[in-house]
């Protein structure tokens, strides 16, 4: 059976419209469908997923503090970056640095989202003590973690801290999201026993940190760790020094290029304290 020619009422119902009127609606939904359109490509270009790092093509790099979110330990090695000609960044964690490690992750994300759509050929980031556990969250379920080309941790409990454990069986009101999470055991720290495979990530820890224990926390499967004391036998650094002693800013600087990350070298002591400390 053939379909009659439909009149231009039946087709539309605007065509009952006054041609006033029916202009005004369609300008409207014009309006909608752009709208629609810019809403969609926003979404589009938030949760795209970006391509891998070209190891040989430094870019940004993120700092993700450590429990508490002092931004203050990172202001130094900031600063050496930049003046090296590195985009650098600390990352401003929400709840003051002590809520939930996967919403940090989720900041980590952000922040790398953001250097990326700023032009960042790629991102490394670097995370001190809590702030590492927190970077390895976000390389797990982080939409940008194609995009990180290497990482560096200082101090970090990636097995866990027993001081974490501590605060949770003695004051449980006083050991926020996040430290619960720190203990050893935990379902959060369960799930990431290992590092992403093939990721550089180079995992600095020292004998004196007396926060962190135990310090070898920070050996975690999968990183290149490394303890200072094994580069300078001498070293006394606790855990607070992690960030701005001149062997471990050192070690970072080297771990940031393009050169096979650092190890555990004592001919490399005096070379390392001196790049680390230079400019300072």
């Amino acid at each position: 059976m053939a379909f009659r020619q439909a009149s231009w009422p039946e087709q539309a119902p605007l065509g009952g419209l006054a041609p006033r009127r029916r202009a005004f609606v369609l300008a409207l939904l014009a309006g909608a469908a752009v709208v629609a359109l810019l809403v969609g490509l926003g979404v589009a270009r938030e949760f795209r997923v970006p391509p891998p790092a070209d190891p040989e093509v430094p870019g940004a790099v993120a700092l993700v503090p450590g429990y508490g979110g002092n931004r203050a330990a990172f202001i130094g090695l900031t600063e050496r970056l930049r003046a090296e000609g590195r985009r650098a960044v600390i990352v401003e964690l929400p709840s003051g640095g002590t809520g939930d490690l996967v919403t940090q992750a989720a900041t980590i994300d952000d922040t790398v989202r953001g250097l990326l759509d700023d032009g960042a050929p790629s991102v490394d980031v670097v995370g001190y003590s809590a702030g590492g556990v927190a970077t390895r969250v976000y390389l797990d379920r982080g939409r940008t973690a194609p995009a990180v080309r290497r990482v560096v941790t200082l101090g970090s409990p990636l097995r866990g801290a027993e001081l974490a454990a501590a605060g949770g069986a003695l004051v449980p009101g006083a050991c926020p999201r996040a430290c619960q999470q720190l203990a050893p055991g935990s379902a959060l720290l369960s799930g990431l026993g290992t590092a992403p495979p093939g990721l550089p990530w180079l995992s600095l820890w020292s004998a004196d940190d007396e926060t962190v224990t135990p310090p070898d926390s920070a050996d975690l499967p999968g990183t290149d760790a490394v303890r200072l004391q094994d580069v300078c036998s001498d070293a006394t650094i606790t855990h607070s020094r992690l960030p701005v002693d001149p062997l471990s800013v050192g070690l970072v600087l080297r771990a940031l290029g393009t050169a096979p990350l650092p190890t555990a070298d004592p001919d490399q002591c005096d070379a390392l304290r001196s790049e680390g400390d230079s400019g300072a």
